[in-house]
């Protein structure tokens, strides 16, 4: 009988934290720092259509937090050692199950605490994918998602605050700045 080596990666929960200028000064088990609130690296994509609808997932209702919120197409972390874009194809394939063209968009820093204690504290890397074609989400990520236009986001956010990611809601309008 052969024995068969099975390598673990176990920088897979661990954030890299940063200080305000994104430069690294550590990692840490995810969940310990989202419970500190301590800053930490995280990327978001917004991915367009030729049409300049935005494709949307809303969050998995099993989530461990903003479950069942509507948001960008993907968000997720670095890993240690990994470029964003890197990250962002990765996860994309992971949480969609498409990869698509990106590009950097601009960067932001935000802070959302949450019901279950829980603390989002991010230097978020914004990255802006082109695609149109059908998604096939992981179904322990993504519930559902939807092209939707600049404008029905916008009304949904007026409307309903309530259902669209804390994140979400400040990122969205310097895309849509962007995108102009």
């Amino acid at each position: 009988m052969i024995a068969e080596t099975i390598t673990v990666n176990t920088d897979l929960d661990e954030v890299i934290l940063v200080n305000e200028y994104d430069v690294k000064q550590g990692v840490m088990d995810k969940m310990e720092a989202h419970q500190k609130g301590l800053l930490h690296r995280a990327f978001s994509v917004f991915v367009v259509n030729p049409y300049g609808e935005i494709m949307l997932q809303r969050r998995a209702l099993t989530k461990y937090h903003s479950p069942g919120l509507w948001t960008n197409t993907c968000c997720s972390h670095q890993r240690a050692g990994e470029e964003t874009r890197d990250a962002a194809h990765r996860r994309m394939k992971e949480e969609m199950g498409i990869d698509c063209p990106m590009s950097a968009a601009f960067e932001f820093t935000y802070r959302a605490e949450f019901d279950n204690g829980l603390v989002e504290h991010e230097y978020d890397h914004v990255l802006i994918g082109e695609y149109n074609g059908v998604a096939i989400p992981n179904p322990e990520e993504v519930e559902e998602w939807a092209f939707v236009s600049i404008s029905e986001i916008e009304e949904g956010i007026n409307k309903h605050p309530e259902k669209y990611t804390e994140w979400f809601k400040i990122a969205f309008p310097k895309v849509k700045e962007y995108l102009s």
